[in-house]
């Protein structure tokens, strides 16, 4: 619930849009104000609120703030910045910085009058992505970041694994797995990335690569040694024919004991946020369609056919199309029987799902990596039963943040039916789902999961973790047009 702001908003009266927009009561809250908390990109929020004290829950207009970012100490400010209207009355300010400054100035405005504490000055320095200036301290950064103490998924990993020794994984988890498995073996050292790689598809290290890289280039990582499974499907049996190896991987499921990450896809959108990606945790919250009312009632699908249970489900759309609205896009896995499963049809934009309340969400070869963005849209979603989890699916509730159906399609017209008939309680789960996506599944958050991991693995180590035969450094980006100085570095050289 990190993500949440000052309570006594969240508990006062709401206002429906048309109530006169107070500059001084509106609220302005998040990480982005915090000079200390480095992300790719940086953000905070704006809750307009009315001269009663009410909040508004439905937007006051796209353009009702306006936001602007300058170093004041400079000539130029090099800050790319985005003001998301999220149509509940709230908005998503984000903004990424292309070089580091002493000091920022954050002015955020509606017409010419100043909002809340507006403007607010961050003392720095405010160090930008690809400024290689870790904090020493992990505490510290811990703090600054605002990380939860403890994350009970990586609890539950690591309880399978009393101890790891380093020099016994190194020797045993090759043999067992490299030769028809693609593998990581990553050593941090030194807060250095060394790398090696098992296996011939191993295009997929690069965004293994770069949350480390990141990570790095922000706090002294401990010393660790670990493996990475870049395949879709989890490795470590429950019981396997040997002893337990400590694999990390993207995907987890009941069957095995994988250590879970978030997904490459999840990282990546942090990474890459008003960046390369135009799909990501912050542009969806801008993009989620009609209000409930105004949404088309049938359930919407679309992907490829990398399941059977996805064959099933074009099927009952084509029996029941005025129920589901599901389709191929790709056939790959499966003889494409377009008498059974009709044609392929165009990609449309994920933005565009969001026109319609019910969303399914069903396994592809594992889990269906678009979870994250179906909840942080505003229709409620469907998900199948399923061996397969991400790192947050235990901690999301059936009926409190997503409706359930069986694993086989049998119950899903059902539980379609009943959202039809208790739409208030169907729209309270959309809410709720929303509101985890918001507060648990950020970039912040997604930081702190990997830090945190690293670090309570490390303290399990019982040999010192090396740089093994066959490794290469990952070597930090160096195509920075405006490099840094970093003051910790500066500091430390002086002593």
């Amino acid at each position: 619930m990190r993500g949440l702001w000052p309570l006594c908003f969240a508990l006062g009266a709401v206002a429906a849009a048309g109530g006169r927009l107070s500059p001084e009561r509106s609220a302005v809250w998040g990480p982005g104000l915090r000079a200390e908390a480095a992300l790719p990109a940086r953000y905070f929020y704006v809750q307009a609120v009315d001269a009663e004290g009410q909040r508004f829950t439905s937007s006051p207009g796209e353009n009702a703030f306006q936001v602007k970012i300058t170093a004041p100490d400079e000539q130029f400010t090099r800050v790319g910045v985005q003001v998301l209207d999220r149509k509940d009355g709230s908005f998503l300010v984000r903004y990424r910085m292309y070089a580091s400054y002493k000091s920022l100035k954050i002015e955020i405005k509606t017409g010419d009058k100043h909002v809340a504490k507006s403007p607010y000055i961050l003392k720095g320095p405010i160090y930008h992505e690809n400024c290689d200036c870790p904090q020493e301290e992990s505490s510290a950064w811990l703090e600054e970041m605002n990380c939860p103490q403890n994350i009970p998924q990586i609890q539950r990993d690591l309880a399978n694994f009393p101890i790891v020794d380093p020099d016994k994984i190194a020797k045993e988890i090759p043999q067992r797995f490299g030769q028809r498995q693609s593998l990581c073996h990553y050593t941090i050292k030194d807060n250095e990335v060394y790398i090696k790689t098992y296996g011939e598809h191993v295009g997929f290290r690069i965004f293994m690569d770069a949350i480390l890289l990141s990570l790095t280039r922000k706090v002294k990582m401990p010393d660790v040694e670990f493996f990475v499974n870049l395949g879709d499907w989890p490795l470590e049996k429950k019981k396997p024919p040997q002893s337990l190896h400590p694999i990390f991987s993207w995907c987890g499921s009941s069957e095995s004991k994988d250590i879970v990450m978030p997904t490459y896809d999840l990282t990546d959108s942090v990474l890459e946020t008003m960046g390369r990606v135009s799909l990501d945790m912050m542009s969806v919250q801008a993009n989620t369609g009609p209000s409930w009312e105004d949404k088309n009632t049938t359930a919407f699908w679309r992907g490829r056919d990398s399941r059977k249970e996805r064959l099933e489900l074009v099927k009952l759309s084509r029996k029941y199309p005025e129920i589901i609205d599901a389709a191929f896009t790709n056939f790959f896995f499966f003889k494409h029987d377009e008498s059974l499963y009709g044609p392929i049809v165009k990609h449309i934009s994920f933005f565009d799902f969001f026109k319609y309340k019910y969303q399914i969400n069903i396994d592809g070869t594992v889990a269906a990596y678009r979870l994250p963005y179906l909840l942080a849209g505003n229709s409620v979603v469907l998900k199948q039963d399923s061996i397969y989890y991400e790192h947050f699916y235990n901690e999301l509730q059936p009926w409190k943040h997503y409706i359930p159906f069986k694993s086989d399609l049998s119950d899903l017209l059902e539980k379609l039916h009943w959202a039809k008939d208790h739409d208030e309680e169907a729209k309270n789960i959309a809410k709720s789902g929303q509101e985890f996506a918001r507060n648990n599944l950020m970039g912040d958050h997604i930081f702190c999961y990997y830090f945190k991991l690293f670090q309570e693995y490390a303290s399990l180590q019982v040999s010192e973790p090396k740089i093994r035969d066959g490794m290469e450094k990952v070597p930090q980006p160096e195509d920075d047009l405006f490099p840094c100085t970093c003051h910790r570095k500066k500091a430390k050289d002086e002593l």
